[in-house]
Formats: C-alpha cells, structure tokens, sequence
C-alpha cells in the first residue's frame, strides 16, 4: 500500500511535467528487427503512417484493418502483415493473439490507434453514439491490453495508446469525443504504474489534429443522418460545427505522430505522454489549459498556495524530472 499511495503523490506532481518535459533516453541499441508491433486501425490515416514508419525501420508490424482489400494492401509492404482486427469484436482478439504466437516473435509493442470521432454539441448526440464511440474508443485498448497483456510482460515491452489533445482539454463540439480521450489518459496512468512494475512502458501520444478519415466519417454519419442544424437546442452553434466539415481536409499528413511512436519504442525509459501537435502553436494551448485548471485548484477554500510556493513546487518536480533522466 505505502508504493502505491507514494505512486499517487508523485503523479500529481509529475502531471504537467510529463507533457512538456523530455525524459526519454537514447536509443536503445537493439536490433529492431527482432521486435514484432502490432497496430490497430492500421489501414489509414494514423495507424498506417505509424505502421509504415516502423516497417520500413525494420520492426515487423503486424497491422490490424477490418476489410479484405485493407488487409491485402498492408500485407504487401515489406516487414508487415495485414491482420483481420476489429477491436469490437472479441474473437478477432483472440484470433490475433494467436496469430502473433504462431509468428514466434513475441510481441514487443502494442499500439492502440484504433478510433473514431464523433462531433456535435452534447445536447444534440444520441446515446446510441456514445456507445459507439467507447466500444471502440475506451472498451477496445482495454480489450487489446487484457488479451496482450502476457506477451508484452514477457517481451518487458511498450503500450502506446493513441490519445489526443482533445484528452487534456475540451473544445466546444468535441466533448463526446474529449469523453473518450479523457478515459484513455485515466488508462494510461494507472496501465502505466501497473504495468510497470513488471517492466512494461506504457505512454500516451496526443496529437493535434491531423488529416484523418476517422474525422471525415464522423461528418458523413452525421449527413447519412439527415442532421438539421436549425432543429438543434443552439442553432448557430450547431450550424459553425457542420461548415467544419469542409475543412477536415485541409489538417497535414499525421507523419508527426509515427515519428513519436518511433521514439517511444527506440527509448530505454520513454516518457508518460508525448504531445504531437500539428502546429506548434497548439503546445501553447494545452500548456496554457493546464496551468489555468492549475490555478483553480490551487486556490480552495481551506487551502491556497501562492505563487512562489507553486513555483517551488514546479521547482522540485523539475530536480525529480532530471534525476530521473540520468537514471
């Protein structure tokens, strides 16, 4: 009990550290061809730039997709092999588990990238889409991490669940999305401590946002539904949100968040999260959001710590950070 409850005060004070403090050690020297990944959602978007990344840096990936010409497609390129993977559906699971035994490489990382958005002012969504979006979204890394589980302990491996800045704030229209996003920076945390105490690491990458089909789709369901703007609680609002749609398009190629992967997998002690931004201004955003929601709290009732002594303790977590670089 005492390593845990010393594993929750440390955490407070690591939390907005994690993000903008770079503790990742060099590359580790070993042969990443001997290393078998496997990814979710691989077929598009950011799943296959992280698939294709590391296939052509000499990891064996194998990559999960839904469709058949998917599959084929992503077994074509050199270092990969398509898998049939829907992370709803548990059977496919456990068909890749014992697919990846039967390859004989073990497993040494795990990628959940898998996802879908859905978008619209929370008044306006559909109970039905929230069971969609954490079937896939939050109940699939976890099936994922319960079914790999045994594989990544024996390979001491990595987890990287594929987050979004969307999890450390909440624009307005995102929130059902946010919902998901915020659950899997929960995961992360708490898969994080457990799993390492047998040598697994575990981070969260947050991308910005990038040109992504996921995001597109999201529009399309929401048009196959006949959405009418003027039927919603907020009107105007509700009309800003469908224009969005024309501009899903113009977000760049996500290459930033597989040159990430990368990192977390190539590092001996890779950090906890890994912000990707898709403009660098977007940093500023989320720091400037963790240090307004820093401010609230430190500010109770019966308690309030000023500013120097909220610097001290930016301070000593900063010494922490360090310290634990050079381990």
């Amino acid at each position: 009990m005492v390593g845990i409850r010393n594993a929750f005060l440390l955490f407070i004070a690591a939390a907005l550290l994690a993000l903008f403090t770079n503790t990742d050690t060099a590359i580790a020297a070993d042969d990443p061809a001997q290393k078998a990944v496997l990814i979710t959602g691989a077929n598009s978007g950011i799943g296959r730039k992280i698939a294709e990344r590391l296939a052509s840096e000499g990891y064996f990936v194998y990559a999960g997709a839904r469709k058949d010409a998917d599959i084929e497609a992503l077994s074509a390129i050199p270092n990969m092999q398509g898998v049939r993977l829907d992370v709803t559906i548990q059977a496919d699971i456990n068909a890749a588990v014992e697919l990846v035994e039967a390859g004989g490489r073990g497993l040494y990382g795990l990628v959940n990238n898998a996802g879908v958005v859905v978008m619209g002012l929370l008044t306006d969504t559909e109970e039905s889409e929230l069971d969609f979006l954490f079937d896939v979204n939050v109940y699939g890394p976890y099936r994922m991490v319960r079914a790999f589980a045994p594989l990544l302990i024996e390979s001491k491996g990595r987890v990287i669940n594929i987050s979004s800045m969307a999890g450390i704030m909440s624009p307005p229209a995102y929130g059902v999305y946010s919902m998901s996003k915020h659950a899997i920076e929960a995961f992360t945390d708490t898969l994080a401590f457990e799993l390492g105490t047998v040598g697994v690491r575990v981070s969260a990458i947050e991308p910005g946002p990038f040109n992504s089909n996921a995001a597109a789709s999201t529009c399309e369901r929401r048009y196959k539904q006949d959405f009418d703007p003027t039927k919603s609680l907020i009107p105007d609002l509700a009309a800003e949100l469908a224009a969005l749609c024309t501009e899903l398009a113009q977000y760049p190629e996500p290459d930033p968040v597989a040159d990430v992967a990368l990192r977390v997998l190539q590092a001996d002690a890779p950090k906890l999260r890994y912000l990707a931004p898709s403009d660098p201004r977007q940093a500023g955003f989320v720091a400037q959001n963790i240090l307004r929601d820093l401010a609230y709290l430190s500010s109770g009732d019966s308690y309030q710590y000023s500013r120097d002594e909220l610097i001290a303790m930016l301070d000593e977590a900063l010494a922490d950070s360090a310290h634990a670089k050079d381990d």
